[in-house]
């Protein structure tokens, strides 16, 4: 009987740190507790508006935020929008609508900027060949010649986009190998998140679940992978959360590894409300999201920092 006590406290304890490393990504602090980005001295006060504002990523550079608003000025309900900066500390000017051919009059919005200038999106337009409720499209900024003609990412069982609503776009690339993660949810069914592969600038193949990630009743959406693939924040209302959706973080030691068990990161980012369709900087220090509802609107844009820890041996 002791022995069985001894072994179940020790099983516990590496549970809880087990949890602990979920938490806080290795080589990375704990995350200090989030402000509503429109509030940091500097940043311009149009960033939150009074209606819908969510769906914040920031370019690989630093130097563009992007985000989806319903705000007054757009093309017709959500618009995704981006606001600018000088350099990756200066603080973010206003937003501007990226307007056609990216916006329609549907809903346009999780919006993921790569390097390169390319752009990945959903849109809920429908377009003839739409595979579903809201397909990922890819379209490309010039100099010269503005944003492409969006592209629709080819249907299942093909391609990654379902007859369901695909949300929350992110891409990874490790040589020549390129992963798009997504999730898939309707009003009546819970969201997924899907991985699809493929080869870099080559598209995408057929989708498949990724088990690790997926609570079989839960709502998991909208994934967001660090660049290097190693960690991974999305927006879940499994049991343990705080409220109704929350920011959850898994990790893995590579690429060719499975998922650790997600783990909520808590009351420095998540509350009562909704914690929607989160991101990581470049650099992986700065974490965006939505919370619903914000004190100004509908949905509010909170941001969040962690310092990376330097070893005295490294």
């Amino acid at each position: 009987m002791l022995q069985k006590t001894m072994l179940a406290a020790v099983g516990a304890l590496v549970a809880l740190a087990s949890a602990a490393v979920g938490a806080q990504a290795a080589g990375f602090s704990a995350w200090e507790p989030a402000q509503k980005i429109d509030e940091i001295a500097g940043n311009s006060p149009e960033l939150n508006t009074p209606f819908l504002d969510g769906c914040p990523i920031e370019s690989p550079d630093g130097r563009s935020l992007y985000m989806a608003s319903n705000r007054p000025g757009g093309m017709g309900l959500l618009d995704i929008w981006v606001a600018r900066r000088p350099n990756r500390h200066a603080p973010w000017g206003a937003p501007e609508n990226l307007g056609e051919p990216v916006n329609s009059a549907a809903d346009d919005f999780c919006p993921t900027p790569i390097r390169g200038g390319g752009l990945f999106f959903v849109s809920r337009e429908a377009l003839p060949g739409s595979c579903g409720m809201g397909d990922i499209y890819f379209t490309r900024h010039s100099r010269w010649h503005g944003w492409s003609e969006p592209q629709q990412l080819g249907c299942a069982p093909d391609g990654p986009n379902s007859a369901l609503d695909e949300q929350g776009p992110s891409y990874v690339e490790a040589g020549w190998k390129a992963s798009l993660y997504f999730s898939r949810s309707s009003a009546t069914v819970p969201g997924d998140i899907y991985v699809s592969n493929g080869r870099a600038g080559w598209g995408f193949g057929p989708a498949a679940p990724v088990a690790e990630l997926n609570d079989v009743v839960a709502n998991d959406i909208q994934p967001n992978v660090r660049r290097d693939g190693r960690e991974v924040v999305f927006s879940s209302n499994r049991a343990g959360t705080l409220g109704g959706q929350d920011v959850w973080v898994a990790t893995r030691r590579s690429i060719h590894h499975p998922w650790s068990v997600p783990v909520n990161l808590g009351a420095s980012v998540n509350t009562a409300g909704g914690e929607t369709r989160p991101a990581l900087s470049w650099n992986a220090r700065t974490l965006l999201f939505g919370r619903a509802p914000g004190p100004e609107g509908m949905s509010d844009i909170y941001v969040t920092t962690r310092t990376r820890i330097v070893h005295s041996d490294d």
